[in-house]
């Protein structure tokens, strides 16, 4: 299987695969199989106690970086039902589609787009788009009051042979579950999750689940622009949930159908700022946000995006793609969306989506470059990134996660040397009551702490606290650092400005 292949982490000796990431997100508490009880839903994850807070930290982060501490940005958090006709607008409904194929024999479905080589993918779009027309035209044909009957014979035949060609594209796919090379022809198939407005399922009340968080902010610009009295350059920030009806999500929570993004739309005066240079700005912006939450920058692999391969509105487009188990795979994205979402909004709802100069009264339409991070496919990343196996002893070895102290789930955890001594309980209650009012700190007094420090270390939890007998005495307490293990005996009055010292 693909997803087996090991991956050597160039920042310690840790094999990883999939499988090991799996169990331990399963085992320690950071994600779950979704209706885990009645057999789970294809590609459904929970997100349990640690996950839940190592996405809200990721979150917090990301929001503190790129809203909070900046004066050109504003937040939205906008609905996830929308009028559909910004779907019509945005050309969602006409042409967020995907190819779909099915084994004859064992009825999988596929996108073969994700199985073709390069060069069979090239003839298997233009034999389809061709054929397409080809179609079109015999329909036209056919309805006029005097066929031309020989024309239309000769577009079928191209049809049938274009047929051919995307047959024989589609004979060099193996299917992963049988075995087989015989594929039903390709149908376009529509991304999005379709669902109904008030109790009649009826066409007139059909609505989407939104398939990206980007289109409200561009909706919305009039307004946030009129609120916060925001001078170009500027943008909006938004992080919220996005559904896409994949026909083959997989590889735990790198593709699924229901995920979160965190998206930014920066809108400037193309006239005014060259928008290569924004581009360039943000592309920096990112990758210094990664590598600020403890991401492998050496798995991470800026890549420039061919123009045919780019969306339709994009003037330039760069991938970031990250080295994961199964290969290398779009981790985040930028693009500039040039002023493409604010003129078809404008041209489709009949109101003026520009930007008046206040100075200069000047109004225009302002340019768009779009930093996209996907939060799931960057939980996975972090936590591959900081995933480490050690030895520690003689036919031992330690699982740690060496997660950024930034995003850690729990920041410190507080021991009582053992757990059958009243004194030694009540004292590390009472400090951890006083460190929980500052720092996210949990309590355990659970097996000894030998094996306390090792479900800490897969947790990810930078500092652990032991109160021990001597604590009685002289009221100092042991640190240890997950990192090093090193263990430095401080005075309870010297703790909290140790700990915050050394977790900011």
């Amino acid at each position: 299987m693909e997803a087996d292949k090991l991956l050597e982490n160039p920042m310690n000796t840790a094999e990883i695969t999939m499988d090991k990431i799996v169990s331990l997100a399963k085992r320690r508490g950071f994600v779950f199989p979704g209706s885990d009880i009645y057999g789970g839903l294809a590609n459904s994850w929970d997100y349990g106690p640690y996950g839940a807070q190592l996405k809200k930290n990721i979150k917090d982060h990301w929001w503190r970086t790129f809203v909070e501490s900046r004066n050109d940005m504003v937040g939205l958090d906008a609905a996830i039902i929308m009028n559909p006709k910004v779907w019509e607008a945005s050309g969602h409904i006409s042409g967020f589609n995907d190819f779909l194929v099915e084994c004859k024999e064992c009825h999988e479905r596929l996108r073969p787009d994700q199985h073709l080589d390069a060069a069979n993918q090239n003839a298997f779009m233009l034999a389809f788009s061709e054929m397409t027309f080809k179609k079109m035209e015999i329909e036209k044909l056919k309805k006029e009051a005097s066929p031309d009957q020989a024309m239309i014979e000769k577009y079928e035949h191209d049809v049938e042979t274009l047929a051919e060609k995307i047959f024989g594209a589609l004979r060099t796919i193996e299917c992963p579950h049988c075995g087989k090379r015989d594929w039903s022809h390709p149908t376009l198939f529509n991304l999005m999750f379709k669902t109904f407005i008030g109790p009649a399922e009826e066409s007139a009340n059909i609505a989407y689940l939104r398939p990206e968080t980007a289109q409200a902010m561009f909706v919305d610009f009039p307004l946030v622009a009129g609120v916060s009295r925001k001078r170009l350059p500027f943008g909006i920030a938004q992080i919220g949930k996005a559904f896409r009806n994949e026909i083959t999500p997989g590889n735990f929570i790198f593709r699924t159908r229901e995920f979160e993004q965190m998206e930014i739309e920066y809108f400037f005066d193309s006239k005014k700022r060259e928008w290569n240079e924004v581009f360039t700005y943000w592309q920096s912006e990112m990758e210094s946000w990664m590598k600020s939450v403890g991401m492998d920058m050496a798995r991470i692999h800026p890549t420039e995006i061919a123009e045919n391969e780019r969306a339709h509105y994009s003037a330039r487009t760069v991938d970031f793609e990250f080295d994961y188990p199964f290969g290398r795979k779009e981790l985040f994205g930028l693009a500039c969306r040039t002023d493409y979402d604010l003129s078809r909004h404008a041209k489709f709802s009949g109101q003026d989506m520009t930007w008046q100069d206040p100075e200069t009264k000047e109004k225009i339409t302002p340019f768009v470059v779009e930093p996209t991070f996907g939060l799931d496919r960057g939980l996975l990343a972090i936590l591959l990134s900081a995933y480490d196996e050690e030895p520690v002893g003689e036919g031992e070895t330690r699982t740690v996660l060496r997660l950024a102290k930034s995003i850690a789930p729990v920041k410190v955890a507080v021991f009582p040397l053992m757990k059958n001594k009243p004194e030694l309980v009540d004292k590390a209650r009472k400090v951890f009551e006083v460190l929980r009012k500052d720092i996210v700190c949990e309590f355990d007094d659970n097996g000894n702490v030998g094996k306390r420090y090792r479900r800490q270390d897969e947790i990810g939890t930078p500092y652990c606290v032991t109160i021990d007998f001597q604590t009685l005495d002289d009221g100092t307490v042991t640190v240890r650092d997950r990192d090093t293990m090193k263990q430095d005996r401080l005075s309870l009055a010297d703790l909290g400005n140790y700990l915050w010292e050394h977790l900011r």
